[in-house]
């Protein structure tokens, strides 16, 4: 997978990704050797100023011009951003989003992108050298930058340049950064530390002494044993039990931080919790943190398998009604499991009375869902190099890295009940690096329909049930458990699995059958699994200025429509593309004093950029079209003092989380077919940014970052995904009115209504 344009390769590196970095610096920090920039190069960076409305990306536009030059009160500019084969969120022409409340203004700027290199690997960066040569002593003088795994270029408004390529293989696809629970456990032996023995006898606190024996099991965080009674005991569960389970972790150990796992205060908080074992001591000894638990028998991974690797209907109606008791009284507690699989439901032991008796176990991954000081559910957020969880299992809001809720134990519930059902889920055996995010993509475009095809009725209406819910809404339990009631045999010692939950815990139920019509509204689907053509329009207050803008302009028609814009005294405040056609926004009200533009051939044209540069020009807005040419924009007057860029064929999380640190924000995004170009600039008039990416439009996200007062500043999309930038300003001078519009058309019979109630649009996305 080639993720930047220019690169070169030393010696030792073998790798199929290759990156370029370029950095603008003052004089003074240019290495002197060649060899030093071999040795720090690895990335391509380019760094400068941009604009407000420079989010414009690919749309298919109609064959119009319009010239306004007084526009009403309000009237902002136009950002086009293209998003194609968007999975359906809502019925099309039904996606009007409105936020007004005291909001903070931000908005980010355009994004650059580096050239192609070579199949055969040579630099585009010189054409004899395997990096690039440096320059005379003086002004723009090149040397490297430091070392980083993507490729970047950086540059600084002082006429200074400083060049620096970086070559390195990464993959910085931010939902396959995340290790599943299954993978924390793999390697145990290293990672509990197995320079350390394991005890050969185990006595904790008050505990009576246990002889270690078999390994039942590892979990994500720790290996688990049978523990004998070294004398007394009598019963297969309790305090008193002659075998018990001993959880072992090393403290070492990735739950363990400077003190007990984690895991132990879940379990004192839910000891004596409804379907959760109990824990009778616990403490350490040695090196190991020790957790004495009851033992249980088989998970329903053992059944599966046990079970030709399918099982009855029956018994799976069973298994769900069973664990959403459980999970009921877990989400009473303020807690979600995060990890909700076949592996971690465990029956009784075999031949005692708690045989059929299901319990959720390995509590590592838990987190709490309700904040304990405020008793509020705690705040929604996004950090997409964050995945917690069993990737095959996992919700689509745990692979997009959202804050765990209540609805991801369900999620996870219906994959589990699928799977036991059918025997195999639609993503498994996706390989390599990449995993987490095919996995995600898959699940994102797999309908109910297709996921429960040849299931039972209730399992499909589960599954849409809690693929529909809100981040903080609470799951109607009785619902749920109600609709598997039909798939029960009325006689209790008939069924396969013991439901004691379903009817004594919780609400008081006096029958299981319940009333399944909802009073409320239905809900739109989210996941049609169908690909849809889908317009994103959003729209911002502003006061008065002239404005013009273009669309559907060819290449040789691109000149005349901007030179007539300045000689009516516009610049360009954002640029798109779509079917290779250009879409340009001039008004009045961008602040730049001069303005350079150039389209290429190549998505984005480095040396070119650079010129701009030394010169004191910050990209304001650039555009990559499908046949992969490019319009960059760059203007003097911004408030920046450094800019930064960065092409990658994935959403670059990691690195514009990495610039955050060093005071760089994201003021543009543009796409070219699957590849991504970021531009960061310091001294933006930004405060702070949050990043929402998902695989449809993020409606949910998007409005809850709205009451806490971002704004869309940015935004870009691929085929597969859509990233929106929203921030928030450094100074809140006034409100600010932001709408969003999702239709099927270029959303023209629109635009005169937003400028009505002194809306305009600063961005326009198709996917």
């Amino acid at each position: 997978m080639l993720s930047y344009a220019h690169t070169y390769l030393t010696p030792s590196f073998h790798a199929p990704h290759r990156h370029t970095h370029i950095h603008r610096k003052p004089p003074s920090t240019y290495p002197t050797s060649p060899l030093h920039e071999i040795y720090k190069s690895k990335h391509n960076i380019f760094h400068r100023d941009f604009n407000l409305f420079d989010s414009i990306l690919t749309a298919p536009f109609q064959s119009i011009i319009w010239a306004l030059d007084c526009l009403p009160k309000g009237f902002i500019g136009i950002s086009l951003v293209g998003l194609e084969d968007l999975y359906l969120c809502m019925e099309e022409d039904a996606g009007f989003e409105t936020w007004t409340p005291t909001p903070r203004r931000g908005t980010r700027r355009g994004k650059a992108q580096a050239q192609k290199a070579p199949a055969s690997g040579v630099g585009l960066v010189g054409p004899a050298y395997p990096y690039p040569m440096p320059r005379p002593a003086g002004r723009g003088r090149g040397t490297r930058a430091t070392e980083d795994k993507n490729p970047e270029l950086f540059g600084t408004g002082v006429g200074r340049a400083h060049l620096n390529l970086d070559v390195g293989a990464c993959n910085n696809n931010p939902l396959v950064v995340g290790k599943s629970a299954e993978k924390l456990a793999a390697n145990d032996a290293e990672d509990e530390g197995s320079t350390s023995p394991l005890p050969e006898r185990v006595q904790v606190g008050n505990s009576p002494a246990y002889k270690l024996e078999r390994k039942l099991g590892k979990g994500g965080f720790g290996q688990v044993y049978v523990g004998r009674r070294v004398s007394g005991g009598s019963g297969n569960t309790g305090p008193d039990a002659l075998e018990v389970a001993l959880k072992l972790e090393h403290r070492n150990g990735k739950g363990c931080s400077y003190g007990p796992p984690y895991e132990w205060q879940v379990y004192s908080t839910l000891n004596g919790c409804y379907g959760v074992p109990m824990v009778h001591h616990k403490g350490r000894q040695g090196d190991y943190y020790i957790l004495v638990m009851d033992k249980l028998g088989p998970s329903l991974w053992d059944v599966w398998n046990s079970s030709n690797q399918i099982l009855s209907e029956e018994m799976v109606a069973c298994i769900a009604v069973e664990a959403l008791s459980i999970l009921e009284q877990l989400h009473l507690r303020g807690f979600v499991h995060g990890d909700v699989k076949p592996e971690n439901f465990l029956l009784g032991q075999p031949g005692t009375p708690n045989e059929k008796k299901l319990y959720l176990v390995d509590l590592g991954l838990a987190s709490k869902w309700r904040d304990t000081s405020s008793g509020n559910h705690v705040d929604y957020d996004q950090k997409p190099d964050v995945f917690r969880g069993t990737v095959r299992y996992a919700s689509v809001h745990a692979h997009l890295g959202r804050t765990g809720s209540r609805r991801d134990d369900l999620e996870s519930l219906a994959y589990t009940l699928i799977f036991l059902l059918r025997g195999k889920l639609p993503w498994q055996g996706f390989i390599g690096e990449n995993k987490g995010f095919l996995v995600c993509k898959k699940k994102m475009a797999t309908s109910p329909d297709i996921l429960c095809y040849l299931c039972p009725s209730p399992f499909k209406l589960f599954l849409e049930t809690v693929t529909n819910m809100k981040f903080d809404e609470e799951p109607n339990y009785l619902k749920l458990i109600g609709l598997f009631e039909n798939c029960l045999v009325s006689s209790a010692s008939l069924r396969p699995i013991r439901i004691d939950g379903a009817l004594k815990v919780g609400q008081k139920r006096g029958r299981l059958l319940i009333d399944l019509e909802d009073d409320a509204q239905p809900r739109k689907k989210i996941r049609l699994g169908t690909p849809a053509t889908q317009w994103i329009s959003i729209y911002t207050s502003r006061t008065p200025m002239k404005q013009r803008y273009y669309y559907n302009v060819m290449d040789s028609r691109l000149h005349q429509h901007v030179e007539k814009g300045k000689n009516d005294g516009l610049n360009i405040s954002c640029v798109a593309s779509a079917s290779n056609l250009w879409a340009i926004v001039m008004d009045a009200g961008t602040g730049f004093t001069s303005q350079v533009y150039e389209l290429s051939p190549v998505f984005l044209h480095k040396e070119w950029i650079m010129e701009q540069w030394e010169k004191n020009y910050y990209i304001t807005s650039l555009a990559g079209a499908t046949n992969g040419s490019a319009l960059v924009v760059m203007s003097k007057g911004t408030t920046y003092t450094q800019q930064s860029y960065k092409v990658s064929d994935v959403f670059p999380f990691k690195w514009i989380n990495k610039k955050w640190k060093e005071g760089f924000l994201v003021t543009s995004m543009t796409t070219a077919g699957s590849r991504w170009g970021i531009v960061m600039s310091r001294d933006a008039t930004y405060s702070n940014q949050v990043v929402e990416l998902d695989f449809l439009y993020p409606s949910e996200g998007i409005h809850r970052r709205w009451e806490n007062g971002y704004r869309i500043t940015a935004a870009a999309a691929t085929e597969d995904q859509a990233a929106f930038i929203l921030s928030t300003t450094k100074k809140r001078s006034q409100d600010v009115t932001q709408e969003t519009l999702r239709t099927s058309a270029f959303p023209s019979t629109h635009v005169k209504e937003k400028w009505s109630k002194n809306l305009t649009q600063n961005s326009i996305r198709v996917r």
